[in-house]
């Protein structure tokens, strides 16, 4: 491989990871979402098994890129469960809430420990399509080499995605132990997170149905400047306006309302 191919593929790398990185962090909120009401010990392990599964899952996504180049079910599947999550969350919590006023309060019911580390599994699938698709997409830009190849990918080519991948792993662990954390100092975060978990769930809407085979959108729309500056514009609106209305000033003044 000579320099100018080297100089190629490492920015391609620098780019992935960085992209990586970022959808590292919208799919650590919904990890952190599903596993903080385990207790401590619980929660690493449940985050530990998600990060083997994400590892897991990202390399039979590798494996199988071609298939699921043409699968947009996966996708539709990975949308509707992470919109259900955010749509049962806000049910369970105002329209539930309000039938049960007069009835006396009861604990309500979490998920054990196997059914929470069930759905973070689930999630990881959703999160690994999304991811190897958005790595293949940007790694076909580089210049084959001929070593030899993985789907549709030449052999360099499926290294950047393997390395780009692995790394959205490790960051997505780390991510989703701080947003715990986070999450733990300012309860108030809550509803914002299942808010944010519901817009990731819509992004893979948008790629589903930009899909070729069904076409509702066109084929180019999710990596438009539109779509992109519209998914930032409101994630940064849920993120600042969810910080400013968990602040304790604001908690202590709504309950005292």
């Amino acid at each position: 491989m000579d320099v100018a191919l080297l100089v190629e593929y490492g920015w391609v790398l620098i780019v992935l990871i960085a992209l990586e990185g970022i959808l590292a962090a919208d799919n650590a909120v919904v990890l952190a979402m599903m596993v903080k009401h385990l207790p401590e010990k619980q929660r690493k392990r449940a985050l530990f098994y998600g990060l083997a599964g994400a590892f897991v899952f990202r390399l039979a996504a590798l494996a199988f890129v071609a298939v699921l180049i043409n699968v947009w079910q996966v996708q539709a599947i990975g949308a509707l469960y992470l919109i259900f999550l955010t749509v049962n969350h806000f049910f369970k919590r105002f329209v539930r809430k309000k039938t049960t006023e007069e009835k006396p309060k009861k604990e309500p019911k979490k998920s054990g420990f196997w059914m929470t580390v069930l759905k973070v599994e689930l999630a990881d699938i959703a999160f690994a399509v999304d991811s190897i698709l958005a790595a293949v997409a940007l790694a076909m830009t580089l210049t084959p080499t001929g070593w030899f190849s993985v789907g549709p990918l030449d052999g360099a080519q499926f290294i950047v995605v393997f390395i780009g991948g692995l790394t959205g792993v490790i960051i997505m662990r780390f991510a989703a132990g701080f947003f715990i954390k986070v999450l733990h100092s300012r309860p108030g975060l809550e509803n914002g997170a299942y808010l944010i978990v519901g817009w990731v769930g819509v992004k893979l809407a948008v790629f589903t149905l930009a899909h070729p085979s069904l076409a509702v959108l066109p084929e180019h729309f999710p990596e438009s400047t539109v779509w992109k500056l519209i998914f930032w514009g409101v994630m940064g609106l849920i993120i600042v306006l969810s910080w400013i209305l968990s602040g304790p000033r604001f908690q202590k003044t709504h309950h005292l309302e």
